[in-house]
């Protein structure tokens, strides 16, 4: 009898039983149970693919295993085939059940039909039913399958078995030929939606047709009736003793694994080789195209390689440790001249190296003290420079940068990444692993702490509470969900026996124990829990079937209407959740929209668009549009930022400034200075465009230095709190704060714009602060936040602050009026002392005749009376023709 491993939840499963795996909670960060074969795994088809899939009961096999700790193992569950499934509907009804027809390939990363080993036909005996023999399961492509489940094939020129690659089927007479035995010999396949016909079959065609006697039959179709179509006998009986013996079926297993490839790249007579590898594959990468070009006889070549330096030999084999060479003595030796830092022991990058140089030094007898571990490099073979064996330190802003970018971004490292900026994705990788322990070693410590610590037995009730696992679901349960977030996440219940924690996206951080237990096993957050074993005895009156849900309602299902073309809400489980790129928040696709092109993501209030359901899939950006398009500006740079180059120094945090629109000169500028300089405005505000106003500026903003750059091309903007000034882009790669305030106005007067947001009335207004600024004496709203209508607060600050009047003059006429006020403005010259005839940039008192100049004077540039005042100084000749 095979060894039986007892779960906590009780049950005793064994060798090949299905299982559902999970980390802890806080590792797993919400995501539903695995379904594990051995721990060769199961996915999920939401795991690979971005389609929804509305049966939440099907699964994607793989041939990929991994070693996985034994207290992840949650409970049983069952997983069938689809074709040895009798009852598809009333198994998916039972709890725990599964069922998949397809493999899922994590390294190619693609999709291949299963199918049972007894239904291949086309195959010569000895190797068919060597492949029965073994195998339960055979992976192949799709369009592979019809030739494989075909009856055997027969050359009909040689006799011999036709293999799929090298065969070709005529198309009248349904013969098929090895593609080597036909006159003359076939080089290829014909392409797809191409037929073939053999000789005979192109001759006898040829002769029917030059007598006209061709007669293509009338295709027969069958009369269409209005009578209702025919009706069973009523509902199928279920067998539960059927299904019992359908969950206890005997599945081979040849090397662990059920199943092989067996598709297009597959030798049939490799099949009979024990040893023969069983994973999918691809096309092999043979020819001039993936390989090297060898030598010819006759071809000159310069190229010469020494004996002592050819790969693959002896001599070029490195050490990586000679320790079981040592003797007990030289062992003992070796520590106490390994490190006086005791940190190094458990450093494993360190200790491999320590390995590796100690050992070279013991086979070239060498001693111990010729050894130097303070180089942090080593020069390896078949590399031009060293190699550091471990990762430089990590610097307090480097470490900082990385928690806050773990903190936004969870365990994708790569958006980590571009967070810290000054390190590669390795080393990433490598720091999230230690500092990932050494988090967890300071729990754990202060986990003791507490257990040693002698305190009142009530402290040491609720301390014992804490820190010790709940059942088999560590840290997914909530003992008190607080206050304001007391109701499920899912189905809205205010009542619950247990409280899971729920994954991110939805209203509430909490999951009712239905709710809870349906998202863990199957994903879903709208299966409700079907009624396991028979109907209570006595009760014959108002018993119900299996497979009725426990706590139905009204069995007629409701109509529902559409009125004004709105729809009903989707699904929670079925509606794809996007993540937007600028507030880091989950939401529905809609919601969210997403660049089918760039895969930009942001909230569709936010980014000032609006999308049908229908194209929500295949959505372009205006950006993308315009590479071929081509009838804006070809340069996508913001006229109000200074160029790409001074952005470009900033990594991560950039997404937002990839959301531009198009201005009334065909030019492009963000959405972010668009919405936030005051003098701009919309043709149509709510979806940000066309921007018109950029002239209308005042040009103390352009000149202006950025204190965050140090460029003096841009408009600035001045931060609410100080005096500091920067662009908008520089602003937000800084993480500086942009958000709107509502500020009560108590006697408005006739001109005041009044907007009411969240339950505030008050004139909205857009705030920028420095992110040491405090923040907590502002009510603002971020730039993300809707109202319940799904208006973002950007567009209503522009609906009611920034609307251009498109009713009053034509867009043309508008831009005149603009430019006309732009050259009747003068500036007011104020003359601060009599003019001394000396030239104010050289300092010379000699020229033939000195220039008046009028510029600014000053830290920052006053106005007085509503003009600008400038200084009038003189310059010399030479001065003013440069």
């Amino acid at each position: 009898m095979a060894a039986q491993v007892t779960l906590r939840s009780g049950e005793k499963v064994k060798v090949n039983d299905h299982v559902y795996c999970s980390p802890p909670w806080s590792v797993r960060d919400g995501t539903p149970y695995s379904v594990a074969l051995r721990l060769a795994w199961y996915y999920r088809p939401s795991d690979v693919s971005d389609r929804p899939v509305a049966d939440s009961r099907l699964l994607l096999a793989a041939i990929y295993s991994e070693v996985c700790d034994i207290n992840q193992l949650r409970s049983k569950c069952y997983v069938l085939h689809r074709d040895k499934i009798t009852d598809l509907a009333g198994w998916k009804k039972r709890p725990d059940r599964f069922y998949f027809n397809r493999l899922f390939d994590p390294y190619i990363k693609k999709e291949f039909e299963v199918i049972q080993a007894t239904d291949v036909r086309n195959l010569p005996d000895h190797i068919r039913q060597t492949l029965i023999s073994r195998y339960e399961y055979v992976v192949a492509e799709k369009e592979v399958v019809p030739d494989l489940t075909d009856a055997l094939r027969l050359c009909a020129t040689c006799g011999q078995w036709c293999a799929y690659p090298d065969t070709v089927g005529c198309d009248r007479c349904k013969k098929f030929f090895h593609m080597g035995c036909v006159q003359p010999p076939l080089l290829a396949k014909p392409s797809r939606g191409y037929g073939w016909t053999c000789a005979p079959c192109s001759k006898r065609h040829e002769e029917e047709v030059d007598s006209h006697e061709v007669r293509h039959p009338t295709p027969v179709t069958k009369p269409k009736s209005n009578a209702p179509a025919p009706r069973g006998r009523g509902r199928p009986r279920k067998d539960r003793s059927l299904a019992e013996k359908e969950e206890n079926l005997d599945i081979k297993y040849f090397k662990m694994w059920p199943f092989r490839y067996f598709g297009q790249y597959t030798v049939a007579e490799d099949t009979l080789d024990p040893d023969d590898l069983i994973f999918p594959r691809a096309a092999t990468r043979v020819g001039p195209k993936s390989e090297e070009t060898p030598l010819h006889d006759g071809m000159v070549t310069d190229i010469f390689i020494s004996d002592a330096e050819e790969r693959g030999g002896d001599n070029t084999a490195e050490v990586l440790g000679a320790v079981h060479l040592l003797s007990d003595e030289e062992v003992e030796e070796w520590k106490t001249a390994l490190t006086r830092k005791p940190e190094n022991l458990y450093n494993v990058d360190w200790l491999t190296e320590a390995i590796r140089r100690f050992s070279q030094a013991y086979l070239m007898n060498r001693g111990w003290s010729t050894v130097d571990m303070s180089v942090p490099t080593r020069i390896e073979k078949w590399k031009r420079g060293e190699t550091r064996y471990a990762d430089r330190e990590w610097s307090a802003e480097e470490v900082a940068a990385f928690e806050d970018g773990i903190m936004f971004h969870g365990a994708e490292l790569r958006a980590v990444r571009d967070e810290v900026g000054t390190r590669s994705m390795l080393e990433v990788v490598r720091f999230y692993g230690h500092w990932k322990n050494s988090r967890l070693k300071e729990e754990n410590q202060r986990i003791r702490e507490l257990r040693l610590s002698h305190k009142d037995e009530e402290e040491g009730v609720s301390i014992s509470q804490s820190i010790t696992p709940l059942s088999d679901d560590e840290g997914s349960t909530v003992l008190e969900p607080s206050k304001g977030y007391n109701s499920c996440g899912a189905c809205r219940t205010r009542e619950s026996e247990t409280w899971w924690r729920a994954p991110k996206g939805l209203t509430t951080e909490v999951l009712c124990d239905t709710c809870g237990t349906n998202w863990r096993k199957y994903a879903d957050l709208s299966v409700r829990p079907f009624r396991e074993d028979a109907t209570p005895n006595g009760k014959k009156g108002s018993e119900k079937r299996e497979g009725t849900p426990l706590n139905s309602p009204n069995p007629k299902r409701l109509r529902t209407s559409i009125v004004n073309g709105t729809s009903p809400p989707p699904n929670a489980a079925t509606a794809l959740q996007l993540r937007c790129q600028v507030c880091q928040k989950m939401g529905p696709q809609g919601r969210i929209v997403k660049c089918h092109k760039c895969s930009l993501r942001i909230h569709a209030g936010t980014w000032g668009v609006f999308v049908d359901r229908d194209t929500l899939e295949s959505y372009v950006c205006a950006v993308c549009k315009e590479e071929k398009a081509q009838e804006a500006c070809l340069n996508t740079d913001c006229v109000l930022c200074p160029s790409r180059k001074v952005s470009e120094k900033w990594s991560g945090h950039t997404e937002f400034l990839r959301a531009i629109k198009a201005t009334e000169g065909q030019g492009w500028v963000h959405v972010l200075c668009a919405v936030f300089s005051p003098e701009v405005s919309f043709t149509d505000p709510s979806r940000f465009q066309v921007v018109e106003g950029i002239s209308t500026i005042p040009r103390q903003r352009w000149i202006v230095r950025c204190t965050i750059c140090g460029e003096g091309r841009g408009a600035v903007f001045r931060c609410a709190e100080c005096d500091k000034e920067y662009h908008a882009s520089c602003a937000w790669n800084a993480r500086h704060r942009f958000a709107f305030e509502v500020q009560p106005v108590r006697n408005p007067r006739r001109d005041t714009v009044i907007v009411t947001f969240k339950g505030e009335t008050g004139v909205l207004t857009p705030v920028i602060l420095c992110k040491e600024h405090d923040v907590s004496k502002h009510e603002l709203y971020d730039i993300c936040e809707t109202d319940d209508t799904g208006e973002s607060v950007m567009q209503i600050y522009s609906r009611a602050y920034k609307q251009a009047p498109v009713s009053q003059a034509h867009a043309l006429l508008r831009k005149a009026m603009r430019l006309d006020m732009v050259l009747n403005s003068r500036p007011e010259v104020v003359y601060t002392t009599e003019l001394d005839h000396r030239c104010e940039s050289c300092g010379t008192r000699y020229s033939p005749c000195f220039y008046p100049l009028a510029i600014p004077r000053g830290p920052e540039y006053k106005r007085k009376g509503g003009s600008l005042i400038v200084y009038l100084v003189l310059v010399c000749k030479r001065l003013t023709f440069r």
